[in-house]
């Protein structure tokens, strides 16, 4: 029994100087605090992210999200049993209503939900990622494979029809202590390269901690990436690539537009399949726009023999999408991000339905981050085996890997690194 003695909740600011909502949860056990984040390319099927409109903060304001916890969320779920997780979910869930959290905000329900999780631990003698475990019905003993922003574009690096993310992936190292240094080594001379190329602009980085360099299109990227990784001492069948092109940000009526080219649903499947038959990428997320299904099925036949293909704007964490994709074959992997569909309980539901089906899942971060390490226990929790934390740089985004190589501590000799898969 973990009694909720107390909810409180407050506005503070994310990595990117943007307001998001704190709250602290009091049990008998003590003070349990967690932070939301916020993404920049949002899928238009996510849950709801309340902001208040108006002047304030440009808009971006929670003080609407703030007030719901405070008001209307505090006093139903103050005097229950934090252990109940789901029923602390659905009594939140009940309250708001509706299918996307819009009257409370999923920015309202899920720092509430976070809190109780830990202070259940607590309550329970376990690590964080040891309850998870519990709740999910899974024995934690796996530490992921890092996908490491390395290099920023599109939204994340303020530029237009740009794919967005450029990453990494450790795949060689014995574990994650060492998958860790390697991929900050590789980022340091990722970043040596890029000044010496370009002078100070080099090593300018976006909201994820990965440089902004002015390279204009996604082979000159990974070609200079190959570099940094052979200059560290290593080979790239050590250290892979992964891409999130966030492609719903360039598709307009039907046509894709990267810079300057021009592509139809087909096209853009052989742009990807072209780029992966010339460098080593192992997973490609939201490589079509959100709702282009055909577009999904084409390159998920084409390419998901020997390519992750991750459905984030296309899945959003939420069971319904993933049903949807799971059934047509659209994908086999599920971009997992606790915001997208606001509640533990919920997002637990999404990995096992994954599992199900056969599909891998990739636990992930936000481009707008905050301190909390939440999804550091939630990787482990759910033996995941891939993480999609940002750059090895930045507190926001070194919270999380942080943890893990705690929890890599605690387990010990039971620890293992990545999926089977990799």
């Amino acid at each position: 029994m973990a009694t909720i003695k107390s909810v409180k909740a407050r506005e503070v600011l994310d990595s990117r100087g943007n307001p998001t909502v704190e709250v602290d949860l009091v049990t008998e056990d003590g003070l349990f605090r967690a932070m939301v984040p916020s993404g920049a390319s949002a899928g238009i099927h996510e849950a709801l992210e309340l902001r208040d409109s108006g002047t304030r903060y440009l808009g971006k304001g929670t003080q609407k999200a703030v007030d719901n916890v405070n008001k209307i969320i505090a006093p139903k779920v103050v005097g229950h049993d934090a252990t109940d997780q789901r029923g602390l979910d659905d009594i939140m869930l009940k309250i708001d209503g509706t299918e996307n959290k819009g009257k409370l905000g999923a920015n309202a329900v899920l720092p509430v939900s976070m809190a109780a999780c830990c202070a259940t631990a607590k309550s329970q003698g376990l690590w964080v990622y040891e309850y998870v475990g519990k709740l999910a019905g899974i024995k934690p003993d796996t530490l992921p494979v890092p996908q490491l922003n390395v290099i920023n574009g599109g939204k994340h690096a303020g530029m237009e029809n740009d794919p967005q993310e450029h990453m990494i992936m450790p795949v060689g190292a014995k574990n994650f202590k060492e998958a860790l240094r390697m991929s900050a080594e590789t980022y340091h001379n990722l970043g040596k390269l890029l000044k010496k190329e370009f002078g100070a602009r080099g090593k300018l980085v976006g909201d994820e901690g990965g440089f902004v360099p002015p390279l204009k299109n996604v082979a000159d990227r990974l070609a200079v990436m190959t570099k940094a990784i052979e200059n560290a001492g290593y080979t790239t069948k050590d250290i892979r690539f992964a891409l999130d092109p966030a492609a719903s940000e360039f598709f307009e009526d039907g046509v894709y537009t990267v810079g300057d080219k021009k592509m139809n649903s087909g096209e853009m499947v052989d742009y990807w399949d072209d780029l992966a038959k010339t460098y080593p990428i192992m997973s490609i997320e939201d490589g079509m726009a959100e709702d282009d299904w055909d577009g999904w099925i084409e390159m998920t036949r084409k390419m998901g023999g020997k390519v992750q293909i991750v459905g984030d704007d296309l899945c959003v964490t939420n069971t319904k999408r993933i049903k949807q994709a799971i059934e047509k074959k659209a994908a086999n992997s599920v971009l997992i991000k606790v915001n997208q569909i606001g509640s533990v309980s919920e997002t637990l539901d999404a990995i096992k339905m994954a599992y199900n089906a056969g599909w891998t899942a990739v636990v992930s971060h936000r481009s707008g981050e905050t301190e909390d390490s939440f999804i550091a226990d939630l990787v482990v929790g759910v033996n995941s085996g891939q993480s999609k934390f940002g750059a090895p740089a930045r507190s926001d985004r070194n919270a999380k890997y942080n943890q893990l190589l705690r929890i890599e501590e605690n387990l010990g000799s039971k620890a293992k690194y990545g999926s089977k898969k990799w």
